[in-house]
């Protein structure tokens, strides 16, 4: 027998560890239940962690605490700090990783954390009695797990069909090589949940030594010392160029040709895809005029030769595939070590959840993952993690933990969820934060590490490690203030970069408004030498906040305001239908979607200025918030 646990985690993929890593770390006996342990934190499609918004939600899930951040750096063989050429707003750090060396990564930190049991089983169903909520779970075989929390982070698992050309109902399955649940899926619509389908896919792989990257064009990571971690120390695991070819006429004739044989097009398929990750069908179809696609070959891993190749998802039968590939320069010779497949799945509309992703109406039970409609990992692993932290909070009896749009992308990924729902899978970007200036890569710790030390996330050598960030933090921003920068020292390299020479001399806070100059220069110019790594990115921080301190203090503004918002609570019972000085459109968005906040309210389509006024009027009323 197992015994009872305070939460149980169902699922071990990206959601999955990171809810019973938190889980364990707030002092939570907990019980991670998945059905190969060897698979733990695997890497279904990309080896890849990071990119524009992805990046920063990695890196605010390491300031939490969690696992994603240190994982990527034990296993990194190539990276790039992307749309560096832009604003910092939108910089996002990406990592290739070793697919092999991330997820016993993953294994090591959940094997180093106390409080944490991991189980190899399936589960077939919950336990759960009305008005009480969850009490457990049911483990194939009949063996039942009591629990006061359960996270369900069942990826693509819940009744997955797996389809490579227009095989009819294709191949039942959650990954490759790995059979789908329908027990638990039957189980939750038991429970009274909403689900719908999606679906997704993935490119074939290929083997590297049969590809001609003379022909292609050579991709080097960058040199930059950079960590996903703020707290661990890791170095990367190597380094390995990635290679740039283009699609052309020859695959667009190939795949015109065999439309009809693909799973989605052939009909095999209902499920919606993702918008932003299109299968190579359906850029054709959507595209029919692009003389070209872009393709990377992308390492798997140090001590492997197959490569991924991004930009080529596809469910086209196997002969085709083949076919197509070979008409790109540089694999005219390749041979597929790995078929790329579509995968349709389960999953669940997340406008059943709170915004601590808890399910409506079944206390105790939350959902995390691809099974609340995204994807990416990293959007799993940001709700793994709020997840977890609330089914240890709920076992605990202390108040649900929510951070607002204006402090992370967290909360922007899970206000999204839960406030509009999706029709689409769900993948984060850039423009989706309001707040973006004041939620950059670089300041998540400033923004998030102070509630992970409330929480007990943050374990004894983090939390030195933030005290220390804290202190030099401190120190960078004292230098910036007091250091005097002299003509002499500064013109050269002023004149280098075309800016104004110093007519006399002037603090390091005032050059650093300069866009010309980086923050290394600033120190160069004061006759130091360069900072460390993790020195230099906080004064880059620093540096920011001079530069576009007058965007900064409007965001901060606009910031405080939506976080007041967020303090009003709307109660569970209220009804928007009798609020008559709401209007009629704003009464049914939010009769639909039950805000829990203002704050809430104030981003559903439909709801006005004036009806927000007019709420909040109300709710002091009738002495609610």
């Amino acid at each position: 027998m197992l015994g009872s646990y305070d939460v149980v985690v169902i699922g071990g993929g990206h959601a999955g560890v990171e809810a019973a890593s938190a889980s364990a770390r707030m002092g939570c006996r907990t019980l991670l239940v998945t059905p190969d342990l060897a698979r733990i934190g695997q890497m279904s499609c990309n080896p890849a962690i990071g990119g524009v918004a992805k990046g920063v939600v990695a890196r605010e899930i390491d300031a939490m605490g969690g696992i994603m951040g240190a994982a990527t750096d034990a296993s990194t063989i190539h990276f790039r700090m992307l749309n560096r050429s832009k604003g910092p707003a939108v910089w996002g750090p990406r990592a290739q990783c070793d697919r092999g060396l991330y997820p016993r990564a993953v294994r090591t930190l959940l094997d180093e954390t106390p409080g944490l049991d991991l189980f190899q089983g399936t589960v077939d169903s919950l336990v759960a009695s009305e008005g009480a909520g969850v009490e457990g779970i049911v483990l194939r075989g009949g063996m039942q797990v009591p629990a006061r929390a359960v996270v369900v982070t069942a990826g693509t698992f819940l009744r997955g069909r797996m389809h490579t050309g227009p095989s009819g109902e294709g191949e039942e399955g959650g990954r490759a090589g790995e059979p789908a649940v329908r027990e638990l899926a039957e189980s939750l619509e038991r429970a009274g949940l909403e689900m719908a389908r999606f679906k997704t896919g993935t490119p074939p792989r290929v083997d590297g030594r049969t590809v001609d990257v003379t022909r292609m064009e050579r991709q080097d990571g960058e040199t930059e010392d950079f960590r996903f971690s703020f707290w661990a120390g890791a170095s990367p695991a190597g380094a390995l160029p990635c290679w740039l070819t283009w699609t052309g006429a020859g695959l667009r004739d190939i795949v015109q040709r065999h439309i009809g044989e693909s799973a989605l097009y052939g009909g095999a398929i209902s499920g919606q895809g993702p918008r932003y990750c299109p299968s190579i069908e359906d850029k054709i179809v959507r595209f029919p005029d692009a003389p070209r696609h872009k393709v990377f070959l992308e390492p798997e891993g140090l001590e492997t030769t197959e490569m991924y190749v991004n930009g080529l998802s596809t469910s086209l039968p196997p002969e085709v595939q083949l076919a197509f590939l070979r008409s790109i320069p540089g694999l005219e010779e390749v041979r597929i070590t790995k078929m790329g497949y579509a995968i349709e799945y389960d999953y669940l509309p997340p406008q059943q959840l709170r915004r601590s992703l808890e399910v409506r109406g079944i206390p105790g039970l939350f959902l995390a993952g691809q099974v609340n409609g995204t994807t990416g990992y990293e959007e799993a692993a940001g709700q793994g993690l709020v997840a977890g932290v609330n089914a240890a909070l709920g076992v605990q009896k202390r108040q649900a933990w929510v951070p607002g749009r204006q402090d992370a992308y967290l909360g922007v990924l899970v206000d999204d969820l839960v406030t509009r729902g999706v029709d689409e899978p769900y993948r984060l970007f850039t423009s989706r934060a309001e707040f973006r200036l004041l939620l950059r890569q670089d300041n998540a710790p400033e923004r998030l590490a102070a509630h992970a030390v409330e929480l007990g996330m943050l374990p004894g050598p983090a939390s030195e490690a933030w005290e220390e960030r804290t202190r030099r933090r401190a120190f960078w921003r004292g230098w910036l203030d007091r250091t005097k920068v002299m003509p002499r020292e500064a013109n050269s390299r002023l004149e280098d970069v075309g800016s104004a020479p110093l007519r006399e001399p002037a603090s390091a806070g005032e050059l650093a408004k300069r866009p010309e100059l980086e923050a290394a220069d600033l120190v160069v110019m004061t006759g130091g030498a360069p900072p460390r790594s993790a020195d230099l990115e906080i004064l880059q921080g620093l540096v920011v906040g001079e530069r576009y301190a007058g965007y900064v203090r409007r965001d901060e503004v606009r910031a405080a305001r939506l976080r007041k918002l967020g303090g009003r609570p709307i109660p569970d019972a209220f009804s928007f239908r009798s609020c008559r000085t709401l209007s009629m459109e704003a009464r049914e968005q939010l009769e639909r979607a039950r805000p829990e906040t203002l704050a809430q309210a104030a981003g559903l389509r439909g709801v006005s200025p004036a009806d927000l006024q007019a709420l909040s009027v109300e709710l002091s009323r009738r002495g609610s918030g």
